[in-house]
């Protein structure tokens, strides 16, 4: 009896998907809850799992061809697991068997030939030999060695899915090579320049001093690891309470604009980007005004190991009020972040500096920190835009005000 492979059921927000990597081939064998197939959406790799015990059948849909939501990918032949090894064994039998008999007799060899041939790992029985009574010589190994590195290069494409990585070259290569865009980035692409036609999009920048909060961490970063069952304190929690307080004081830079409306959230949903193989992802910390310094902080590292695992689901992409940034973990001293839409703005943090500062009239050493805050100004006032950005300053620069509530 055959059983349908089928995508999953998209949301409303994701309207079809690209099959990325089939983990079984027809005639393989397959347990209830094996991962059969991925496919990639606008937001995450979904996975697909065998719904029952069988043999894969025919693939409907191959490597690169879009689904859509519930579409049949290809089928399992229940209750035929059993079948799949017995199919098997007659190749795998041949293909062990002949080593075998071309290792019956060692063949005649040059030891030039087998000394490169070994540090090569070429196998000298399988080479063909071209001297005097079948004798390998150095030139066939030569010519065996040049084949076992241009195989890979001759293999079809569909082999291996193409990576998300930038290609290495070696210096003096004058080669190129061409992957398709996985819909993640593409996806992410295009949205930034939707945001950057269709949005009066600025940004304001201002500097916040770090010491209070880095002697703080510093402080208690111990004790709080270890109330806390290992979640590590960091800077981004504080910056995500900062933000959640300062989103109360003005709802504007927490609404969004759904045609002639202006849709204000009485929640902080605050999305936290996240750089991933695949490119960048942006997990969603729902309800985040009423999170705890701790729950911020496990959230955040669990949404980090998802993305490192391609694990992230379509639940914690989605939604989002407001979003946070952070090129300081790569270095950057000053960027202009691009909003999300339908967001209505987003905070970019960066890297922490020491630089010299005039403080009471004395100029001191300080680790200052540039931010900027991108909005959309058809909904957001200049002043707006900048009284919240101080209001970030403010709390970050005396964390107390943050458990006073002023």
């Amino acid at each position: 009896m055959a059983i349908e492979i089928k995508a999953p059921t998209f949301p409303e927000s994701v309207a079809d998907g690209t099959v990325a990597t089939w983990h079984k081939q027809p005639g393989d064998a397959v347990k209830r809850d094996d991962l059969i197939v991925d496919i990639e959406t606008d937001k995450v790799v979904l996975e697909v799992l065998a719904t029952a015990d069988g043999v894969l059948g025919a693939i409907v849909k191959n490597e690169g061809d879009t689904v859509l939501s519930d579409e049949v990918l290809g089928s399992i032949e229940a209750g035929s697991a059993a079948a799949a090894p017995a199919a098997a064994a007659a190749p795998a039998a041949a293909q062990t068997a002949a080593p075998a008999a071309e290792g019956e007799d060692d063949p005649v060899a040059a030891p030039a030939a087998r000394k490169l041939a070994e540090e090569n790992g070429i196998n000298i029985a399988s080479v063909a030999g071209t001297g005097k009574g079948g004798r390998v010589t150095k030139e066939d190994v030569v010519a065996a060695v040049a084949a076992k590195k241009a195989a890979p290069a001759a293999a079809p494409a569909k082999a291996a899915a193409p990576s998300a990585a930038a290609p290495v070259f070696a210096a003096g290569d004058r080669i190129e090579k061409r992957v398709p865009m996985t819909r993640v980035r593409a996806t992410v692409a295009k949205r930034l320049v939707e945001a950057q036609s269709n949005m009066a999009m600025l940004t304001t920048f201002n500097e916040v001093d770090m010491t209070e909060v880095m002697a703080l961490r510093s402080k208690y970063k111990d004790l709080f690891e270890k109330s806390h069952n290992g979640v590590r304190l960091g800077f981004m929690s504080f910056f995500v309470k900062a933000a959640t307080e300062a989103l109360k004081r003005f709802p504007a830079v927490n609404a969004s604009i759904d045609g002639g409306d202006i849709v204000y959230h009485g929640y902080a949903d605050v999305g936290v980007a996240v750089s991933s193989d695949r490119g960048l992802v942006v997990p969603v910390l729902r309800n985040a005004e009423l999170m705890s310094l701790a729950e911020i902080e496990g959230g955040i590292a669990t949404f980090g190991k998802k993305a490192r695992d391609g694990k992230l689901s379509m639940d914690e992409m989605t939604g989002g009020t407001f979003t946070i940034t952070n090129g300081g973990t790569f270095g950057s001293m000053m960027s202009t972040p691009i909003v999300n839409p339908p967001q209505a703005a987003i905070l970019g943090m960066h890297n922490i500096i020491q630089r010299p500062m005039a403080i009471n009239g004395q100029v001191v050493i300080r680790p200052m920190m540039y931010l900027a805050l991108s909005y959309d100004h058809r909904l957001i006032d200049g002043k707006e835009a900048v009284t919240f950005l101080v209001t970030i300053k403010n709390l970050l620069e005396d964390p107390a005000r943050l458990l006073l509530d002023i």
